[in-house]
């Protein structure tokens, strides 16, 4: 399974971006899908779950500025960012619990590589 994040990139600070994640392989089924960020220097930190049922959660100061959403027929997993501070300015990185295998319960979670977000002053 491969998961590949995409739409980071320079926004001025104030300014919005779309972050996406689309998983591909040996899929049957994801169940949650994360999305974490790590300022280089610093821990990396969860911003958002969203379940397979579509439940999202935000952790700290994320909520009502980010939205996570998915697509289930797409494997694929989005971030909007709004209001983008310099403080955002980091490495997101998306993670997926898949289960491959029909009718199973098990799932592994799969880490992608990050796409780099910076917001400027």
């Amino acid at each position: 399974v491969q998961l590949q994040a995409s739409g980071g990139g320079l926004v001025q600070a104030g300014g919005s971006l779309r972050l996406s994640c689309a998983a591909s392989g040996n899929i049957f089924r994801i169940n949650t899908m994360n999305w974490y960020r790590q300022v280089p220097g610093k821990q990396r930190e969860l911003v958002a779950s969203i379940t397979g049922g579509g439940t999202a959660n935000y952790a700290g100061s994320f909520r009502g500025r980010f939205t996570i959403s998915r697509d289930n027929a797409k494997n694929t997993v989005y971030l909007q960012m709004n209001s983008l501070k310099a403080e955002d300015t980091a490495v997101y990185s998306c993670t997926a619990f898949v289960v491959s295998t029909p009718g199973g319960f098990s799932s592994i979670e799969y880490w992608g590589k990050g796409t780099l977000v910076t917001v400027s002053s």
